[in-house]
């Protein structure tokens, strides 16, 4: 029997299926996807979408596979220029109840992919997180590039300490 991915953000982990998988589809529509570009700096989000599905895994963990796709705009580093980049990524997360929350000031990093388990998965959060690890860092439009500073010949470069010696054998 196929199931069709049902449209929810958030998945209460007591009310998952153990014996199979959960499929889901998230696209959020024209207004929740301009909060997305705010929140996250682009100029425009014309496309986003989080197909997928929870897995039971393991010493009773949870195993999120999806695919993200977006389009998205993001203005030229150089010129600010409107940018746009189509996005294809693969999630992949395992949500486990053995993963503990970092505390205080601990800044040791475990498995990228594995989360502590709570008491919901919130695919709306990851696909947010998934969009913003996946942008480019140094958007340029096409053609655009910084100017090279020209370079400095070598009697041109300023040595600070080429008079020092100078100075030490007048005392």
């Amino acid at each position: 029997m196929s199931q069709t991915p049902r449209s929810q953000n958030r998945f209460r982990v007591a009310q998952l299926n153990p014996r199979q998988p959960t499929p889901f589809e998230l696209a959020p529509d024209a207004e929740g996807r301009a909060a997305i570009a705010a929140e996250l700096g682009l100029s425009a989000l014309p496309a986003l979408r989080l197909t997928g599905e929870i897995r039971p895994a393991p010493s009773d963990a949870w195993e999120v596979v999806a695919r993200l796709s977006a389009k998205v705009v993001q203005p030229c580093v150089v010129t600010l220029a409107p940018v746009k980049t189509t996005l294809s990524e693969q999630v992949h997360r395992v949500f486990s109840p053995h993963a503990a929350q970092p505390e205080g000031d601990e800044t040791e990093m475990g498995d990228e992919e594995m989360e502590p388990l709570g008491q919901f998965i919130d695919v709306e959060a990851m696909m947010i997180e998934a969009l913003s690890l996946a942008l480019p860092l140094y958007p340029r439009a096409q053609g655009a590039a910084l100017d090279e500073p020209e370079s400095e010949t070598e009697e041109e470069t300023r040595k600070p300490f080429a008079g020092l010696a100078d100075l030490l054998k007048k005392e």
